[in-house]
């Protein structure tokens, strides 16, 4: 008979700190999943997982690169395990990208013209004022507005 292979993980010290905050994340996640999506477009259907995705990435930058209240540790354990999208915030860091809402927003290939998504044109420059990106329901994320 084969063994039983169990996961112990063994977290870094200053988890207990963010555990209460990703676990209800964790929880929202869920139910943004389980969410019945009747009367949503097929876009709409995915913004609310894209918008906690978001929050949770932007909670633990905030605490390792703003506020430096986490270890490096800490971060690199987040980071490995998953709990932050390491590619969103490698695009924070940048100038310009300070306030990107998701990664699919700076691909050329989903949208026309080989072109960024609208929600990254500055609220001066567009001609409707009030519009919602349709790969994340951002309502614009340009560094500038």
């Amino acid at each position: 008979m084969p063994r039983v292979r169990t996961s112990k993980v063994e977290y870094p010290e200053g988890w207990a700190v963010i555990e209460e905050t990703l676990n209800s994340f964790d929880g929202k996640m869920r139910e943004a999943v389980n969410e019945s999506d009747d009367g949503k477009r097929i876009c709409e259907a995915s913004w609310p997982i894209f918008k906690i995705a978001h929050q949770k990435s932007r909670y633990i930058y905030d605490l390792y690169y703003k506020k430096k209240e986490i270890s490096k540790e800490l971060y690199d354990f987040c980071v490995d395990q998953n709990y932050v999208d390491k590619n969103l915030i490698a695009k924070w860091k940048k100038p310009g990208y300070e306030r990107l809402c998701c990664l699919r927003c700076i691909q050329p290939r989903d949208h026309n013209f080989g072109t960024n998504c609208l929600c990254r044109v500055p609220r001066e420059s567009r001609e409707v004022k009030v519009l919602e990106c349709i790969q994340c329901g951002c309502k614009g994320c340009a560094s500038g507005d």
